[in-house]
């Protein structure tokens, strides 16, 4: 592989600290060290000692650089999230956006060193003058005790070749690391049950001039693959970035089932390696050939995905009178979804099982213990699913009594105000319900549960499981210990809120440091002792403040009257 390795560190940091996190490269080319222009002179010193070319980058250009494990920590000293990171994708992308070997290419700037040959065995040694990685590199003037190859460049270029992070974060307490690799660009090509019969074209086309085809063995097979093949490792997703890295020379073609941006592969690729380097050849998806198959409007389906996930997100979808595609993971995805609909109340559903989709064996019936491994589940819903509005019936809930009740609930949720794809911190979650009807309110939403009781945390994952929202994070630990591991191996939360555990030290301060800018924070205070710091925090941070008083009626002998419920002081703070 051909790699850059990126870093951060504090101002104390040594180039011993920043070595110790150093990965062992076997047979890999290291192309660059690569940091902030703050950190110049400590990535020279570390770089004399191996030979290696210095690249940094000022603040600005490092913050728009997406990484995955984004840091408000960081941003609020450097301007961008994460240092490592970002400086070893930018570097990385780079170098790999450079001309290949045979094709005409710029001079190097006055002052750089002449252009390694790409896929070059070894760094270069020491004393020798390094390859200047992009096209227009400005040299720093070096220091005299620090030999050429160590001078430092601030690339000027836009390039942006494909790139992946192998090493995403290696952490110490005062340096940060991360490896990127060059990467190729990759075509993936749709393929059905039939084989090469439906490929387009261009799919065709693309397969024939690859010189590596990355796909199962079902997938290889079906597409008559000549050139070399290489199947998918289990897990993918995790060795994905190095398998890349390591055929970045090579014409790689990915063959993925159906429509390869439709719950597959293709969208996981671009989120890698940017849509400018992914060529998506399409095909029919599953989704497309049963909505045919069975004259359903696709654009009036809900499509659930349990390959690689839980079937239990069917119980989210379920209404009646909707229709609903599960995309199977096997044999054992059919009788589960029987088994969800009987435990829901939706037993008189019908379910269709279509097996082998556009293949010489396709199949369509309604016996969902005979079905064969590749097959989709079709459910015409008949049954009464829970609203979609916030603030379900309280006894929606297993709870030990530790619920926030529906009609808190219900302005609790509009104060948080979820929007898809965001996320948020629940802490002190009780029963989880806050969490679990923020992810109901759609798909794309995120929450982590945080919750110090352990078997409240288990009732919390169940309750989470039941109501269709399986993927809620649920962390056990008391707050605002249990918070440290979220950031940044979760993202930056857009709202958080306080249930629990609001008056213990610390936890309003770790909770706002962590919240993104522009999030939201919600506590609701019930005794003297949380109304109180909530007043004083009102007067430091500002927000909005609101008493909510909810009266039940319920039987007093032979009449009705009203039970006051505790009352709540909400406090609402925007960042």
């Amino acid at each position: 592989m051909r790699v850059v390795l990126g870093f951060g560190a504090r101002s104390t940091a040594t180039a011993a600290d920043v070595e110790a996190l150093l990965p062992a490269f076997t047979g890999d080319v290291v192309l660059a060290l690569s940091t902030v222009d703050t950190r110049a002179g400590l990535a020279e010193e570390l770089a004399s000692r191996h030979g290696w070319e210095v690249v940094t980058h000022p603040a600005s250009a490092l913050a728009a650089v997406e990484v995955p494990n984004p840091s408000p920590r960081v941003a609020a000293h450097t301007g961008t999230p994460s240092v490592a990171e970002a400086a070893a994708l930018l570097t990385a992308r780079a170098a790999a956006s450079k001309p290949l070997p045979g094709r005409s290419t710029a001079p190097p700037s006055a002052g750089s060193a002449a252009p390694p040959s790409a896929g070059s065995a070894a760094p270069p040694s020491a004393g020798s003058a390094a390859p200047a990685l992009a096209g227009s590199a400005a040299t720093v003037p070096g220091r005299p005790d620090v030999p050429p190859h160590a001078q430092t460049l601030v690339t000027t270029t836009s390039l942006d070749g494909p790139a992946v992070l192998v090493v995403a974060r290696r952490s110490s307490a005062v340096a940060t690391l991360a490896v990127a690799a060059v990467a190729p660009e990759v075509t993936v090509v749709g393929i059905g049950a039939d084989g090469l019969e439906s490929v387009s074209p261009a799919g065709r086309a693309a397969i024939a001039e690859a010189t590596v085809v990355f796909g199962s063995g079902r997938q290889l097979d079906l597409a008559a693959v000549t050139a070399k093949r290489v199947e998918w490792p289990s897990p993918l997703v995790p060795a994905l970035p190095r398998l890349l890295a390591e055929h970045h020379a090579d014409r790689v073609v990915v063959l993925a089932s159906g429509d390869p941006t439709y719950y597959g592969i293709g969208s996981t690729l671009v989120r890698l390696l940017g849509a400018a380097h992914v060529h998506v050849v399409p095909h029919p998806s599953s989704v497309s050939l049963a909505c045919a198959r069975l004259g359903w409007a696709q654009d009036d389906v809900e499509v659930v995905s349990a390959v690689g996930r839980s079937v239990n997100a069917l119980r989210r979808v379920l209404h009646n009178g909707r229709r609903v595609l599960v995309l199977s993971s096997g044999t054992a995805t059919p009788p589960s979804v029987a088994a969800i609909l009987a435990e829901t109340g939706f037993g008189d559903s019908t379910v269709t099982v279509l097996e082998s989709l556009g293949g010489p064996d396709e199949r369509i019936h309604h016996d969902v213990t005979a079905a064969g491994p590749l097959n989709v589940v079709a459910v015409d819903c008949r049954g009464s699913g829970a609203a979609l509005t916030p603030g379900l019936a309280d006894d929606t809930y297993s709870s030990d009594g530790q619920l926030t009740k529906r009609e808190i609930r219900a302005v609790t949720l509009a104060a948080l105000g979820p929007r898809p794809g965001e996320l948020l911190w629940d802490v002190g979650a009780g029963s989880g319900s806050i969490a679990i009807e923020w992810l109901r309110a759609h798909r794309s939403c995120r929450a982590v549960a945080v919750e110090r009781d352990p078997v409240r945390a288990e009732r919390v994952t169940a309750n989470a499981r039941t109501l269709g929202v399986p993927h809620l994070s649920t962390v056990v630990g008391a707050a605002p210990g249990a918070l440290d591991g979220l950031a940044p191996s979760e993202a930056a939360p857009d709202a958080v809120f306080i249930g629990g555990g609001f008056t213990a030290a610390g936890v309003f301060e770790r909770c706002w440091s962590a919240l993104r800018p522009g999030g939201r924070l919600v506590v609701n205070a019930v005794t003297v002792a949380s109304e109180r710091l909530v007043a004083e925090l009102h007067e430091t941070h500002g927000g909005s403040l609101t008493r909510i008083a909810v009266q039940r009626a319920a039987p007093v002998g032979g009449f009705l009257a009203w039970r006051p419920m505790m009352p709540v002081t909400q406090w609402v703070v925007w960042k």
